[in-house]
C-alpha cells in the first residue's frame, strides 16, 4: 500500500514538473509581436509629398549658446552587460527588471545609430539601457537634451537621465 502512495506520488510530481512551461517565452512573443506591430504601423504612415520652398535671403546674428542643464545625476554602481566604452557620466533612457527588455532596446537604438549599451545595477536589480557614455558631466548633459530633442514624440526617452558610475 505504502509503494502504491509513493509511486501515485512519484508520478503526480513529474507530470507537474513537465506539464511547467517557462514563462519567458510567453513575454518574448509578446515583445515581438508588440515590436512587429510597432514596424507595420511605422511602413503604414506615409509621407506627405514636400512643396518645394522659396528660400529668402538670411541674416545672420551672432547666438548665444543656452546653457545646458545638467541637474540632477544618480550615482550607482553599475556594471557593463552588452557594449562597450562604458564611462563616468552616462544618458540613461530607459530602465529594465527584465534583460531581454533592455538588450530590445538597445537593439532598436543600435539599429537608429546610436551606440548602445545595457548595464546592471546589482543593488536594485535593475537593467539600464545607456544611449551615450562620457567622462564630463556637461558633455553627458548635453548629449542627454540633444536625444531628447530629437525623439519629443517619445515620452519615455523624455524622461531620460543622466548616471554617474561609482567605481
Amino acid at each position: 500500500m505504502k509503494k502504491m502512495i509513493v509511486l501515485g506520488m512519484g508520478l503526480v510530481i513529474a507530470l507537474a514538473f513537465t506539464s511547467c512551461k517557462s514563462s519567458e517565452s510567453a513575454y518574448k512573443k509578446a515583445y515581438e509581436k508588440a515590436k512587429q506591430q510597432e514596424l507595420a504601423e511605422a511602413s503604414a504612415e506615409e509621407a506627405p509629398a514636400a512643396e518645394p520652398v522659396v528660400a529668402a535671403p538670411v541674416t545672420t546674428a551672432p547666438v548665444a549658446a543656452a546653457p545646458v542643464s545638467v541637474g540632477t545625476v544618480r550615482e550607482e554602481k553599475v556594471e557593463l552587460v552588452s557594449g562597450n566604452g562604458l564611462r563616468a557620466y552616462s544618458v540613461v533612457c530607459g530602465s529594465f527588471g527584465v534583460k531581454a527588455n533592455a538588450e530590445g532596446l538597445k537593439t532598436k537604438l543600435d539599429n537608429e545609430g546610436y551606440s548602445a549599451k545595457v548595464v546592471y545595477n546589482a543593488e536594485r536589480n535593475m537593467y539600464r539601457v545607456v544611449v551615450a557614455s562620457f567622462d564630463d558631466r556637461m558633455q553627458a548633459a548635453q548629449a542627454r537634451d540633444d536625444f531628447k530633442a530629437k525623439h519629443p514624440s517619445n515620452a519615455d526617452f523624455q524622461k531620460a537621465w543622466l548616471l554617474y558610475n561609482i567605481k
